[in-house]
C-alpha cells in the first residue's frame, strides 16, 4: 500500500520524531511511505484569521503536492480536519473542485487510518504507566475519530488507560485563539491538565501536537508531573 505523508508544518519544524515514528508503524505495517518535500502548510492558520484569499493561494500549492492517488496520511486531525472540511468553501464553484474532491477522499489522520484503512489495534507497543486521552477538537469534530485512538492504546502493553473529566473540552488552544484571548485559553488548559492529573495519569495523550504544545507549555512553567505524548510516538514505543 502506497502512503503519501502530509506533515503539519509546526510538526516539521518543532516534532520532527513524531513524524519519524509515524513512518516507523506505518513501515512496519507494511506500507510504502513517500514524502513529497515541497509541501508546506495546508492553509488553516490565514483560513482562521479570515485571510481566505491567502489561504487559497496556500492551499491551491497544496492541491498540487497531493495530487495523487496514494493514501495521504497525516498526524493532525486538526490538519486533516480542516483539508476535508474547508477545502470545499475555499475552491466553491472552481475549476479545482474535482481536485478537491480526490484529495478529501484519500486523506487520513494517522489512528484514522490505523483503524479504518489497515484495520488493525495491536502495533506491538510497549509503554508503562498510566494514561489518559485528550480528545481533540479537530479529531473529534472534524473527523468524527473518537472510540479508535483508545482501542490502539488499550493494546500497548504495560500501559493503563483512564478517563478524565471533560475529555472532549477544548484545551484552549485554538490556534490564533491562544494569543488573542490568552487568559481563557490558559484558563481552558489549567483546566484539562489538572483533570488529567486528577486521574493519577503519567501521560497525557492525543492525537493533535497542537494541544499537547499547548498544555505542556502550562505543565511545564508549573512544574507538573506529567508528560504529554503523541499516539505515535506511543505506539512507536518498546520495539
Amino acid at each position: 500500500m502506497n502512503v503519501q505523508l502530509f506533515i503539519p508544518c509546526f510538526v516539521d519544524q518543532l516534532f520532527p520524531e513524531t513524524a519519524f515514528n509515524m513512518v516507523k508503524v506505518l513501515e512496519k505495517l507494511g506500507c510504502n511511505v513517500s514524502y513529497n518535500a515541497n509541501q508546506t502548510c495546508c492553509g488553516q492558520p490565514a483560513f482562521n484569521a479570515g485571510y481566505w484569499d491567502e489561504s487559497r493561494a496556500v492551499a491551491t500549492k497544496f492541491l498540487k503536492d497531493f495530487h495523487t492517488f496514494d493514501y495521504i496520511v497525516a498526524p493532525s486531525g486538526s490538519c486533516t480536519g480542516f483539508v476535508r472540511n474547508y477545502y470545499g468553501k475555499l475552491f466553491d464553484n472552481s475549476a479545482a473542485h474535482n481536485d478537491v474532491k480526490l484529495l478529501r477522499k484519500q486523506l487520513y489522520e494517522f489512528t484514522e487510518f490505523l483503524t479504518e484503512v489497515l484495520h488493525v489495534s495491536d502495533l506491538g507497543a510497549t509503554l508503562n504507566g498510566v494514561a489518559t486521552y485528550h480528545d481533540s477538537c479537530g479529531a473529534l469534530r472534524e473527523c468524527h475519530i473518537k472510540q479508535g485512538p483508545r482501542n490502539l492504546l488499550s493494546k500497548v502493553k504495560g500501559l493503563e488507560l483512564t478517563e478524565m473529566n471533560d475529555c472532549e473540552t477544548c484545551c484552549g488552544f485554538g490556534g490564533t485563539f491562544a494569543v488573542k484571548y490568552e487568559p481563557i485559553s490558559i484558563g481552558m488548559g489549567e483546566q484539562k491538565v489538572h483533570n488529567a492529573i486528577a486521574t493519577g495519569a503519567d501521560y497525557l495523550i492525543s492525537t493533535d501536537l497542537s494541544c499537547l504544545m499547548h498544555l505542556d507549555g502550562y505543565i511545564k512553567k508549573h512544574d507538573l508531573n506529567i508528560k504529554t505524548m503523541h499516539i505515535a510516538d506511543v505506539l512507536a514505543s518498546g520495539w
